[in-house]
């Protein structure tokens, strides 16, 4: 057996080890520590502090505090405002002093930032929860945004599915602008740079010259911003007691299905307080319904416990199945039907929210998490299929009815720009990130470019070429959206590595010409950033600087990825190849394993981002197993 033979069938052993007895794999998907605080927080505002669990969350956020004092967005990473403000919040929460070392560092760091004045919406509405910051100082979102239709530029179904869950049960918050007063030993005063009675707690207009769009657009929602405080204020609102009714009514018909709102932590917890907000007792199935759903999201061992922003079984699994395949398992593996079985039990049937855009598509697709039925997705459903149709041995009928009905799904939430979105089509009207609610610049869910290449990759494996109607409209997509050095932005994966792969996979399914200039280019630009130990890494950072597009220390997850990106454009051999394969080799454990030292996911650019832990386990695999392949 050659060295690369003993590598994958390690590979696979060890990735079969992981499989669950029900036919699923799931591995822990991981965030910086602002969850973990949230959580922490969520548990003082409804008081229900377990003070094992708050001791030993407390000891994570401590080892992933950093040696300046803050606390970052990613492993690696500098301080961020937001996320070093709530670690030292939920810690002071915790009975932590002061002048305990870790904080006197932690407060350091938050007011050479700027202190909350400087911190993003989300961080000043949670510290508003709790009287730390005015009301008055956080961006009106009026609750009749319920009731606004369609025809509205803005309404609730112009913005993406996660910013609907978020902003829903929020509408109801910021409308009863309820506090828990803090005692004064708890209060946050020693954060503010200046006293907070004298800080400026209004958005702050930019002057800028005419021809800068982006910043005017700023500046006219700001104002418009200060127009709306003044009608909350003093307008008798007609329409406001119906608007919170309608909200209610919403938030109750996604909470009666499992796996709680949106199936994200953040949609979660405000739904838990706006239910109670508005009056529902503790003991409500709503409520305990959310809070069984969040306590899920934990990950415990003997002396920390840190908590998930959802589960990723789905996609978890649709990979891992894509990757044995690959690398030659056979496809009627009894491992392999075991996946495809709780695969296909998973297959949502019924209407969700997207149904708004697309009233007259049936529902066929797969969510990410366990259970989500309101949102599922383009990219799980896209990953599912695939592997489903690489497997034999199947249940001819169930598979078929699976297919026509996930891929006429899929199929008809193509955008009008030939693109696909992740959760609904046309979500695009990018104007409305300026808003200042919109801080992140993740309001929106609009067609990108790894999820375009998802699209070809499967019509292509599915057997369908350049001629279907489907295919030329998003290749012209990524064609425009195409970097100029040749990379292809990564929406959901760290990040013009992972976009790449994603398109140059897509193409060459489809059919493209892959000896073409354009795709040639996009080969250069890979083999422009191999590292000089033979792998691919890329740092979080390119999100806010394109200049790091590519540049990072190797991992073998962002190595996989673009060797698979080089063997679909058809650079099988030459010295890139070699070097990048032997890195793989090189870095492989003894019990089979791979492991990413970096985040290599992405939840919001440059807000959000992700370490899924079983990255390292298939990718790996599937490049080395596409390589073999390629060899035979």
């Amino acid at each position: 057996m050659t060295r690369l033979d003993s590598a994958i069938s390690r590979a696979q052993a060890s990735l079969l080890g992981r499989q669950a007895p029900d036919g699923q794999w799931v591995g822990e998907l991981e965030a910086d520590a602002t969850i973990t605080s949230e959580f922490l927080l969520l548990c003082h505002l409804l008081d229900r502090v377990n003070a094992e669990r708050e001791r030993k969350a407390v000891a994570y956020l401590r080892q992933r505090q950093l040696p300046n004092g803050g606390w970052s967005l990613f492993e690696a990473g500098p301080a961020d405002l937001a996320a070093t403000i709530k670690a030292y919040f939920a810690m002071k929460m915790a009975g932590v002093p002061p002048d305990d070392p870790d904080l006197v560092r932690a407060r350091a760091v938050v007011r050479a930032m700027g202190g909350p004045c400087r911190a993003n919406v989300f961080t000043k509405i949670l510290l508003a929860l709790f009287g730390e910051y005015d009301w008055n100082g956080v961006p009106a979102m009026p609750v009749e945004i319920m009731l606004l239709p369609r025809r509205f530029y803005f309404n609730l179904y112009e913005v993406s599915y996660w910013s609907r869950t978020v902003i829903v049960p929020l509408l109801i918050l910021m409308d009863r602008k309820p506090v828990k007063w803090l005692p004064a030993d708890r209060s946050l005063d020693e954060l503010w740079p200046e006293p907070r009675e004298t800080a400026s707690l209004r958005l702050p207009r930019r002057p800028v010259p005419f021809s800068v769009r982006g910043l005017l657009w700023k500046n006219f929602f700001i104002a418009v911003d200060d127009a709306l405080k003044i009608w909350e204020r003093f307008s008798p609102r007609p329409f406001r007691k119906r608007a919170v009714e309608a909200a209610r009514l919403w938030l109750e018909e996604r909470l009666a299905v499992p796996g709680g709102l949106g199936g994200i932590f953040p949609a979660m917890t405000n739904a838990v307080l706006a239910l109670r907000t508005l009056g529902y007792p503790d003991d409500h199935p709503l409520i305990r319904g959310q809070l069984k759903e969040l306590e899920a999201l934990a990950v415990e061992t003997e002396d920390t416990v840190h908590y998930q922003p959802c589960p990723s079984p789905i996609w978890d699994t649709g990979l891992a199945v894509n990757a044995l395949v690959e690398s030659d398992l056979a496809p009627d593996h009894p491992a392999l039907a075991r996946a495809a079985t709780w695969l296909l039990d998973r297959q949502v049937l019924v209407p969700g929210d997207w149904q708004v855009k697309r009233p007259n598509l049936e529902p066929g697709g797969w969510a990410f998490q366990y259970h989500n039925d309101f949102y599922p997705d383009l990219d799980d459903t896209g990953m599912v299929l695939m592997a489903l149709e690489k497997l034999q041995g199947l249940e001819p009928e169930r598979l078929r009815f699976a297919r026509a009905r996930g891929l006429a799904w899929f199929l008809g939430m193509q955008g009008a720009d030939g693109g696909w979105g992740s959760f609904d089509a046309d979500n695009n009207r990018l104007v409305l990130n300026n808003i200042p609610f919109a801080d992140h610049g993740a309001l929106l869910d609009p067609s990108t470019e790894d999820l375009t290449g998802r699209g070809l990759e499967l019509l292509g494996t599915l057997g369908y070429g350049l001629e279907h109607p489907a295919a030329r409209p998003a290749v012209d997509f990524l064609r425009r959206t195409q970097n100029g050095d040749g990379g292809w932005y990564g929406r959901w994966g760290v990040n013009y590595i992972y976009g790449t792969w994603s398109v140059l996979r897509g193409l060459r399914a489809i059919g493209e010409d892959m000896s073409a200039p354009w795709v040639q280019r996009a080969v250069r630009w890979l083999v422009g950033r191999q590292n000089r130990d033979g792998g691919w890494g890329e740092t979080c950072e390119s999100y806010r600087d394109p200049a790091l597009a590519g540049c990072g220390p190797s991992t073998p997850s962002q190595t996989a990825w673009a060797l698979l990106a080089l063997f679909a454009a058809g650079a099988t051999t030459g010295a890139a190849v070699e070097e990048g394969v032997d890195y793989l080799l090189r870095t492989q454990r003894p019990d089979g394993s791979w492991s990413d030292p970096l985040w290599n996911g992405t939840g919001f650019p440059r807000v959000f981002y992700l370490k899924y832990h079983l990255y390292a386990a298939y990718f790996p695999l599937w490049a080395l197993g596409v390589y073999r392949t390629s060899r035979s």
